[in-house]
C-alpha cells in the first residue's frame, strides 16, 4: 500500500487504472481531477499494488470520508488494517467493497458501520429520446439562476450547498428545459478519459410528470455524445423506481450499486 498528499505523484503512479475503467470510476476520475485543478486540501491519495500493477486506488478527505474503488474481501482487510492509524468517518464503494471494508474496519476499531446511502450507476447505451416529446428547448440560464435551482435539489435530497466553490455543484455544466420558463435542469461534469457525468438532473415538483426531465437529460447526453464522450452515466436512487424507468427509456442501464457507510 502507498500513501501520498500529491495528487500528480497519485496520478503518476494510478491514472493508468483510473482511466481503465471510466465509467465504474466516474466518482473518483471527476473528484481527483477537481482536486488537480484546485488543490488536493489535505486529501490523502493510495493505491495497493501486486506485482508492480495497481490493483485498487482510494482516496481520504479532509471529512475522513474514504472513497475506494472494487476490491475482495482479503484486498479490504489489508487496507483497512494499512488505514487505521487514521480516523475515518466513513466509507463510500460499490456494495461489495464497501459491506467488506465496513466490517473488517469495525473488526480493527469496534466503530458499527451504519448504511447512509446507497445509488445506482448507469451508464449510456443507445441514446432514446423520449416519445411523446415534451414542449420546450434546451437552453442556458445566468449563474443566480443555476445556484438557485441547485440549492432548490440540494434541500430536496437532504443535502445542503454551503460554499459555492467548494460544493459538488462548482465546475460543471448546466442546461436548462424552457417552456417560456424553466422546468428543468441537468448538470454534466467535464470530460474525463472519455467520461461525462450527468449531474444533477432536478424538475421543480410543480412541473413533475410531463416529460421535462427526460428531454433535458437527453438533451445533455446527445450533446456528450456529440463533443466525444465514449461513456455518459448517471447514479439514480435505486428505490425510485419512476426515475430508473424513466433512464432506462432513454437508454441508460445499470451497471453497479453502491453504498456509503458511515462508521458510528
Amino acid at each position: 500500500m502507498r500513501l501520498t498528499e500529491d495528487v500528480d505523484e497519485f496520478l503518476a503512479h494510478a491514472g493508468d487504472f483510473l482511466r481503465s475503467r471510466p465509467a465504474l470510476h466516474t466518482m473518483p476520475l471527476t473528484t481527483v481531477e477537481k482536486l488537480r485543478k484546485h488543490g488536493s486540501d489535505s486529501t490523502t491519495f493510495g493505491w495497493l499494488e501486486h506485482g508492480g500493477e495497481v490493483q485498487a486506488i482510494f482516496y481520504r478527505r479532509p471529512t475522513g470520508r474514504l472513497t475506494v474503488t472494487a476490491l475482495s474481501a482479503e484486498q479490504a482487510g489489508t487496507l483497512a488494517a494499512g488505514l487505521a492509524e487514521l480516523s475515518l468517518s466513513g466509507v463510500t464503494a460499490d456494495d461489495d467493497t464497501a459491506t467488506a471494508f465496513a466490517a473488517a474496519w469495525q473488526r480493527r476499531t469496534g466503530r458499527t458501520p451504519v448504511p447512509r446511502v446507497r445509488v445506482r450507476l448507469h451508464r449510456l447505451g443507445t441514446l432514446t429520446p423520449p416519445e411523446p416529446h415534451p414542449e420546450g428547448r434546451a437552453a442556458g440560464r445566468d449563474q443566480d439562476e443555476v445556484v438557485r435551482w441547485c440549492g432548490e435539489f440540494a434541500a430536496a435530497v437532504g443535502e445542503t450547498v454551503g460554499d459555492w466553490d467548494s460544493s459538488r455543484f462548482a465546475g460543471k455544466h448546466y442546461t436548462f428545459w424552457e417552456t417560456g420558463e424553466p422546468v428543468a435542469m441537468a448538470g454534466t461534469t467535464s470530460m474525463v478519459a472519455g467520461m461525462v457525468r450527468v449531474d444533477p438532473v432536478y424538475t421543480p415538483a410543480r412541473f413533475r410528470g410531463r416529460g421535462y426531465g427526460g428531454a433535458v437529460t437527453a438533451e445533455v447526453s446527445r450533446a456528450a455524445l456529440a463533443a466525444g464522450a465514449r461513456d455518459v452515466v448517471l447514479f439514480t436512487d435505486p428505490g425510485n423506481a419512476t426515475s430508473n424507468a424513466l433512464y432506462q427509456r432513454i437508454g441508460y442501464m445499470p451497471i453497479a450499486d453502491f453504498t456509503g457507510y458511515d462508521f458510528g
